[in-house]
């Protein structure tokens, strides 16, 4: 049987691998303070022609965001998410058990606009309620939409004029910006973000998050909040030799541009089925709606995840492409959906 379940189902790059390997017997300073992960912030530092960041490594995504956010964060404010962000829908309530409440939105397509963060505004304006104070995307969303730079632009327009930290979780960052339909660089990001982070656990990595520090005043005692968060690993050079490797030359970009060549080959096949799809996601995570029959024929050879229920007929399921993914699975698996289709 083979998993579209995730990006995280296998071990990771044999690259990355071969590297841990290869520096397994050395010794090195511990939480961080390593040669390997000073030469990925500085190999890092060059993608972003941004000299002027600060860049931290940690070991999970939910730790990232729960580390950066109450860091950020004074007692009485909040973040402004969408309905289907991360850090309201699948992390446990790990930031509001920092003690900030998360201010959520509904969108349709996973994307926070200007007009959504109005919106939360004008819902929380005095004292007895909780400030907002951070706006939170992801790029790739939930649902494998991505942003453009007109609409960060925006963001980043709205938060400046109201004082707000706009902060992006990059957990698929490499997917998004590998994507066809894709605009952006990641100097654009470090330039029109206050704090984002860039995904190696669903990029190829066995597993780490860098938390790239973009505005000055969020910088200061940032390793205080890494160590009393848990989130400051003490053999920190596993983390840096991973993205000394991703980044030293382009493995991130080119994962990411796999990654989305499966997915592609996926919606295409199921295109010329006739599917529709809960939402037109570009990146690496499909969302077509199926009959419920075919759901359950195809769960005898191919595993994913039952995303929403449309109707009493049918369902929209999740598929995700990563490094592993091989043509010949992607292509098994469309010539699967084409035989239980008939």
């Amino acid at each position: 049987m083979h998993s579209f379940k995730s990006d995280y189902s296998e071990g990771a790059h044999p690259q990355i691998l071969e590297a841990l390997v290869k520096t397994n017997l050395e010794q090195s300073e511990g939480y961080g303070l390593d040669t390997y992960c000073e030469k990925a912030v500085t190999a890092i530092k060059e993608k972003l022609q941004n000299e002027n960041v600060d860049i931290h490594f940690i070991p999970g995504g939910t730790q990232t965001n729960l580390t950066a956010i109450s860091a950020f964060l004074r007692p009485h404010e909040a973040a402004i998410s969408a309905n289907t962000g991360h850090i309201f829908a699948n992390e446990t309530g790990a930031i509001e058990a920092t003690g900030h409440k998360i201010i959520t939105v509904d969108v349709k397509d996973g994307k926070l606009r200007k007009e959504d963060v109005l919106y939360a505004l004008s819902k929380h304006t005095n004292e007895h309620v909780v400030k907002p104070k951070l706006v939170y995307i992801s790029n790739s969303t939930e649902i494998g939409t991505i942003y453009t730079k007109s609409e960060l632009e925006e963001l980043n327009k709205v938060c400046r004029e109201n004082n707000l930290i706009l902060y992006m979780d990059g957990a698929r960052l490499g997917s998004a910006l590998c994507c066809r339909e894709n605009d952006l660089t990641l100097s654009d990001i470090s330039n029109l973000t206050d704090a984002f982070y860039i995904g190696g656990t669903k990029n190829g990595a066995l597993f780490g998050e860098a938390i790239v520090i973009c505005k000055e005043s969020l910088k200061e005692d940032f390793r205080y909040y890494l160590k009393q968060k848990g989130a400051m690993l003490a053999k920190g050079r596993l983390l840096g030799i991973q993205f000394l490797e991703l980044f030293k030359e382009d493995l991130f970009f080119e994962i990411g541009r796999h990654e989305n060549e499966m997915a592609n080959i996926l919606r295409d096949g199921i295109n010329e089925l006739g599917y529709k799809y809960l939402v037109d996601s570009p990146s690496n995570q499909v969302f077509p709606i199926f009959n419920n029959d075919v759901i359950n024929l195809l769960k005898n050879n191919y595993a994913f995840s039952i995303w929403s229920k449309v109707d009493e007929e049918n369902t929209a399921i999740r598929l995700v492409t990563s490094w592993a993914t091989t043509k010949e699975s992607v292509l098994g698996f469309i010539a699967e959906l084409k035989k239980v289709s008939k």
